[in-house]
């Protein structure tokens, strides 16, 4: 079931972790797959172009979508914090990206904390 512009809007504001309420946007504004969004790193990240590059794609293909002006609003304050190396969100497990199950699950606790009740069975654009 898609999921409105109102209630993503609700989920985030749902959300105080500075890191899943970075993952959850950026899932949100770059239209970006769970898969993809947690192998990004740092340098995948362009804030002069506002610009994100996913690499190794289905068909070993690269591509470019938007990094939105609010997602580049909360990046600092992400970085200042957890100082990513390797991954731009690192798992429980060092030199590791976080999972995809991670991620899962924080969107379901913040869509449960904003009151959402209908069943999303992953984050929609």
């Amino acid at each position: 079931m898609k999921t409105s512009v109102e209630e993503i809007a609700k989920i985030l504001d749902s959300v105080d972790n500075i890191k899943h309420k970075v993952i959850l946007m950026l899932l949100y504004s770059a239209g970006l797959r769970i898969g993809e969004m947690v192998k990004l790193r740092p340098e995948d990240i362009d804030s002069k172009r506002m610009l994100i590059h996913i690499k190794g794609l289905k068909g070993r293909k690269d591509r470019y979508t938007i990094l939105s002006k609010k997602t580049l609003k909360f990046l600092p304050q992400y970085w200042k914090k957890y100082k990513p190396r390797k991954w731009l969100f690192e798992g429980a497990r060092v030199g590791r990206y976080i999972s995809t199950r991670t991620v899962r699950a924080i969107f379901e606790h913040a869509r449960e904390k904003a009151g959402i009740r209908k069943n999303v069975t992953q984050f929609e654009a």
